[in-house]
């Protein structure tokens, strides 16, 4: 251990021991710490600015957690052999570090700070996405950046009936509720996971398991803080421009006005934005023009301050919403199926100013989506891709592909729905879903689901149940006093205080999201947000229901077939034939696509075509190439070769047997050739199977009528 280095150590419930080093490693960094729990290792780090950019009033974080294949041993796929672009996994578990440490900075922090966190030793069969916030969070800690409290996150897992805290990697597949709690000593402060059909209770029970482990852990941080010289005293910083008078003069000349607008309610986004727009250039008019070029930021940021406080007393107040409605109504919903011709399967969902255009592609293993990442190699059946393109939010920029946004977007939504998707045989599909999002304006991801449901079951993909989802908002005031609010629109996400999403089918709920922006959220709001949840999920699945209830009874005709097979493990050479020569035979001449693999000590073979005629051909080829031969069948065979002994007769492709020259005839056959010639077509019978080598003994004889015997 180095000198200067200092660590701190807690115990998981099981007995797994977590170290928090620093001091040793990164030293230039504002704050660096090394997290050990067996072999794994994650390198944290973070270095913040000095000084915010000028007009800056928001906090420019960035969390980057990246994994070095080197860590567990392994090359990085690809042609470079080295790390590059960020996974979509690791873009998750950003994202997941971010949302818990985004709330915790003071809200006038607006300097440019980078937390990495990087995976530089790994152990087989261990999570790390569990133990990325801890490590980002101590960093902090340790550091002289300004920061609210300790924060760590979790994974709780609910195990055959038990909480398990940051469960090993082959205990999920049998978990059926898997969150990740992010947290304080005293709240959650943010929640994400997937469930199987569970009840509110249930969740609400794991993330308060998931809260007893997340004290300890930011109780080991303040521990290790304590011990740092440069962590007692937090930099100074002063990243705002301010005028107290300009201030006072905005909230005077505009609140009332903007309580006015809030107040009437009106559904229009647009109308509403041009009404507030108006009251901030009303005030503009009364000052010099010099002034206002000067103070641009200042009168944007003012006035947004009055809109915020203005909006949020209307709906706490007079229990108004800007678009009118009650804090538990949710806004008109319809929906449409087989839209788009040329897919599998289509939907339209439309909930007031947000509409999802959503379609499915059925393919086949072929298609699976791999992931290779330095602990996880796996293949995808179902992927959910979700694109936010400018237009749906009326804006003139060029679309660049998915960010990190669109990527967890879409991620929830196919959390939300995978527990409904089949599995096995009564699904041979890879199952691509594309969420294109046509308007917005709040619960873009939930009309990810509710449409993805829908366009699923038009596709005749036999989904358990349909699935719906719902975003929750927060409006909470000083006193104490605060409205839950339904259906969440676009400016009640960004002037409130939580966005919490929840899906389920009609018999519980399958996955969640929910972040806050508020110093931590009370377990009696948290229930309160459920509850009002169930209640807008089951309306919105009610709605659904008009459109599409159960899949379609057939697939659409451009959707390919798989039909499955399973064969012998020791039939599989015979169905590839050398080097391949048969199989590709099969799919040329039947105009089909066949995917052999051996799962569980048997061949699986899936048959893709969309040509009936085809499917059927290449299935008959198949199953005459595996036949088991039975003792007492009869075959119509190929001679395939003579010699003085007998004839080797093709009896099933790739199958042979020996017809002994005894066996031809009921007569004394002196030569095979006076009887039978390459190629011919004969029927045989199979008489025996060798018990040792397998090799079948045929007869020709046995099939002949006998010969009369000749008086005397």
């Amino acid at each position: 251990m180095s000198q200067n280095a200092i660590s701190q150590t807690m115990t998981l419930p099981d007995g797994r021991e977590i170290s928090l080093e620093t001091g040793k490693l990164a030293k230039q960094a504002d704050g660096s710490v090394v997290l050990k729990m067996g072999k794994t290792m994650l390198l944290a780090t973070v270095v913040a600015e000095q000084s915010a950019g000028e007009d800056v009033d928001f906090l420019p974080l960035m969390v980057d957690y990246r994994e070095k294949f080197s860590a567990i041993g392994r090359f990085p796929g690809g042609f470079l052999k080295r790390e590059n672009r960020p996974s979509d996994g690791e873009v998750l578990v950003s994202r997941l570090v971010d949302r818990a440490l985004r709330p915790l900075f003071p809200s006038d922090f607006h300097a440019s700070t980078i937390v990495t966190i990087s995976l530089i030793s790994a152990e087989e069969n261990v999570a790390t996405d569990s133990l990325a916030c801890l490590a980002a969070s101590a960093a902090i800690m340790v550091s002289d950046i300004p920061f609210q409290e300790a924060t760590s996150e979790v994974r709780v897992a609910r195990i055959n009936g038990a909480w398990k805290i940051n469960p090993n990697l082959d205990e999920l597949p049998t978990a059926d509720i898997d969150l990740m709690i992010a947290g304080t000593m005293e709240s959650v402060v943010m929640v994400e996971g997937e469930m199987l059909e569970v009840s509110e209770a249930e969740m609400l029970e794991g993330i308060k398991e998931a809260h007893k482990a997340i004290q300890v852990q930011c109780k080991l941080q303040n521990d290790l803080a304590a011990l740092v010289e440069k962590s007692q005293t937090k930099r100074e910083y002063n990243h705002e421009k301010s005028d107290e008078d300009l201030l006072k003069k905005m909230h005077d000349f505009s609140y009332d006005r903007c309580f006015a607008i809030a107040k009437e309610g009106n559904a229009d986004k647009y109308k509403r934005g041009a009404d507030f727009k108006a009251v901030k250039d009303d005030f503009i008019a009364t000052l010099d023009a010099d002034f206002v070029k000067a103070n641009g930021f200042l009168l944007k940021q003012y006035f947004g301050k009055a809109q915020k406080a203005a909006v949020r007393d209307v709906v706490l107040n007079e229990k108004i919403r800007l678009d009118g409605r009650k804090t538990t109504e949710i806004r008109p919903i319809w929906s449409e199926i087989d839209y788009l011709p040329g897919s599998h399967g289509s939907a339209v969902f439309t909930r007031g100013e947000t509409q999802s255009l959503v379609s499915v592609t059925l393919g086949s293993k072929m298609d699976e989506q791999r992931v290779d990442r330095a602990l996880i190699t796996d293949s995808e059946k179902f992927i959910l891709h979700y694109n936010f393109p400018s237009f749906s939010t009326g804006e003139a920029r060029p679309n660049r592909g998915p960010g990190r946004r669109e990527i967890g977007h879409g991620n929830l939504a196919m959390r939300a729905l995978k527990p409904m998707i089949p599995t096995g045989s009564d699904n041979p599909y890879t199952i691509r879903v594309v969420s294109d999002i046509l308007e917005s304006n709040g619960s873009s991801s939930m009309a990810s689901v509710c449409g993805g449901s829908l366009a699923l079951m038009d596709a005749g993909v036999k989904l358990k149940k349909p699935v719906s989802g719902i975003a929750m908002g927060l409006i909470s005031g000083t006193d104490g006093n605060y409205a839950v609010l339904s259906d969440i629109l676009g400016d009640e996400d960004h002037l409130g205080d939580m966005d919490f999403k929840v899906t389920g089918t009609a018999d519980g709920i399958t996955a969640c999201q929910m972040d806050i922006k508020v110093k931590g959220l009370s377990f009696q709001v948290l229930e309160e947000a459920l509850a009002q949840a169930k209640e807008g999920r089951m309306h919105i699945l009610g709605e659904m229901n008009k459109t599409i209830s159960k899949p379609a009874s057939e697939y659409k005709s451009n959707a390919p077939r798989i039909i499955q097979l399973r064969i012998p493990k020791e039939m599989i050479g015979a169905v590839i034939g050398p080097g391949g020569k048969i199989i590709q035979a099969i799919q040329e001449e039947t105009g089909t696509t066949i995917v052999l693999e051996e799962v569980d000590n048997m061949g699986v073979i899936d048959i893709v075509s969309t040509d009936q005629e085809g499917s059927d051909a290449a299935v008959a080829r198949i199953k005459s190439i595996t036949a088991i031969p039975e003792v007492g069948e009869t075959y119509n065979g190929k001679v395939k070769s003579i010699v003085a002994f007998g004839a080797f007769v093709e009896i099933l492709p790739g199958q042979d047997g020996l017809l002994h020259i005894s066996e031809i005839a009921h007569k004394r056959v002196e030569k095979v050739e006076d009887e039978l010639k390459e190629g011919d077509m004969i029927d045989v019978q199979l008489v025996a199977i060798d018990p040792k080598t397998r090799k079948f003994k045929l007869s020709r004889k046995a099939l002949l009528p006998k010969p009369e015997r000749k008086e005397d």
